[in-house]
Formats: C-alpha cells, sequence, structure tokens
C-alpha cells in the first residue's frame, strides 16, 4: 500500500482535511500531518526561531504548532516510518487561483514535497458568496472534491508527475462540474485591497484584504475554468527562471 501525507493550512480541525483524510484510506496508508491553528496565507514560511512541537491525535494523525512546510519537513522526515509516496496538501477552504499561489500555505506545502522529490499535490474548494466560516461546519462539502483528488492521486501513483512539478487543484464550488481541464495559471490584480482606517483613539492603520479582484483576460486559465464550472489542474514548476529573459539580458547585456 502506498504511503499518503495529507497536510493543509486550514488546521488539523478543518473539515476539509477530514474529508481528503477519510477518502484517500481507500487507496493507502494515509498519514495525517497538519497545522494546530490556521496558516492562511503563510505561503512558504519555515519556522526557524523557536521550538516545533506535534501532539497525536489519534492513530498517524499528528498536529504541529507551526506551518504547512514546518509540517511537511517533520512529518516526512520525522513522523511518518517512511517516505511517502505522494503529499496531498488541502482540501482549502476557498480557491487558490492566479497570482494567490504565491501566498497560499495550501500550494507551498506541495512545493515542499516537490522539493524532497515527492510527487504532489494542493487542491482548493473555491467557496462562493461567503467567507471561508460559512464552509466549517459540514465536512459533506468536501467529499465530491475529495472523490475527485483520488482519482487523481491514483493517476500520479501511477503515472508519476514531470520532475520538479506539483499539481494546483481548484473544484467549483455550488455549481454542476462541466467536466476536468488543464489550465494555466491566471493573473489577478486586487483593487483597493489595502484598507485605510482610524482606530477609537484616532489613530490611522492599515488592513490588507478586502480589495475587489479583477482577472486578466485570457483563455485557458484556470480562473476561467473555474467560473466555467471546469475542475482546474494547474502543473506548477518550481523552475521560476525566465528563459526568454535569460537569453535577452545574454544577447543585450554588457555585464
Amino acid at each position: 500500500m502506498p504511503a499518503i501525507l495529507v497536510t493543509n493550512d486550514d488546521g488539523i480541525s478543518s473539515p476539509g482535511i477530514k474529508a481528503l483524510a477519510r477518502t484517500l484510506k481507500t487507496v493507502g496508508d494515509v498519514y495525517v500531518v497538519a497545522p494546530e491553528t490556521e496558516q492562511s496565507a503563510v505561503a512558504h514560511a519555515l519556522t526557524l526561531h523557536r521550538p516545533l512541537k506535534f501532539e497525536r491525535t489519534a492513530k498517524n494523525t499528528y498536529y504541529i504548532n507551526g506551518t504547512p512546510t514546518d509540517c511537511v519537513i517533520i512529518g516526512v522526515n520525522k513522523l511518518l516510518p517512511r517516505k511517502p509516496d505522494i503529499i496531498v496538501s488541502g482540501i482549502n477552504i476557498g480557491a487558490n487561483l492566479g497570482d494567490n499561489i504565491t501566498y497560499s500555505g495550501t500550494v507551498a506545502a506541495a512545493i515542499e514535497g516537490t522539493l524532497l522529490g515527492i510527487p504532489s499535490i494542493a487542491v482548493s474548494l473555491a467557496i462562493e458568496g461567503q467567507n471561508s466560516n460559512g464552509s466549517r461546519k459540514s465536512v459533506s462539502k468536501f467529499q465530491g472534491p475529495a472523490d475527485f483528488v483520488k482519482e487523481l492521486a491514483l493517476k500520479v501513483l501511477d503515472k508519476g508527475l514531470p520532475a520538479d512539478t506539483l499539481l494546483n487543484v481548484n473544484v467549483p464550488d455550488g455549481k454542476k462540474i462541466n467536466g476536468v481541464t488543464i489550465t494555466r495559471q491566471g493573473k489577478l490584480v486586487y483593487d483597493n485591497s489595502i484598507q485605510e482606517l482610524v482606530d477609537p483613539r484616532g489613530r490611522e492603520y492599515y488592513w490588507i484584504g478586502g480589495g475587489i479582484p479583477q482577472w486578466e483576460s485570457g483563455g485557458n486559465t484556470d480562473f476561467e475554468a473555474v467560473k466555467n464550472g471546469y475542475i482546474s489542474i494547474t502543473p506548477v514548476h518550481l523552475d521560476l527562471t525566465n528563459y526568454p529573459a535569460l537569453e535577452y539580458l545574454k544577447d543585450n547585456w554588457k555585464i
């Protein structure tokens, strides 16, 4: 049986990770290593300046007082009895589309798994019309995405993934699924995403978030797919080198 490491950034109590872990148990030996508390938008943060501790809450289930990246590193190197055959991060409460993947702890866990040479998947449910708190009440909401990820995990275990590549999966919420499509990363710009406010003592402060997202037009993006009711699978490569720019700089800059 394959060993499967399941993690997330919403924390050990999230209904998304519960649905995912339960469903993947039909595929292999599942080990859950997740943050103790919500770690959304921590990106690829690594804890270096305080001790990390873990607690075992059930068989093969642990939480760590750290980030998703911490969970993958400690899970792979210390808690699991052997190197996992696949890592699945999620199911995140809310989409991870376009530029948002650079902030996502969900995606960062899959990035860390890929850096460790383990095929990795990040999966998110694109909640519509409500904040994340409205989705924490029902594990059943995540069952459909979990069933899809089960089939995707079987494909990855069978076929593997290209080198240095993870899969970022976004599942539409609240609508009929029209199909599955392979997509590219979209481009997102937030309008007025920094709020300037005043506290009761008259002091100014800032709150990041709350802006209106604007998506750049263009076909075959993750955003367009989810908007049109398709499950989006975006292959994300870890090599961030811009190769056309590399050649341009070599040819045009005198260094």
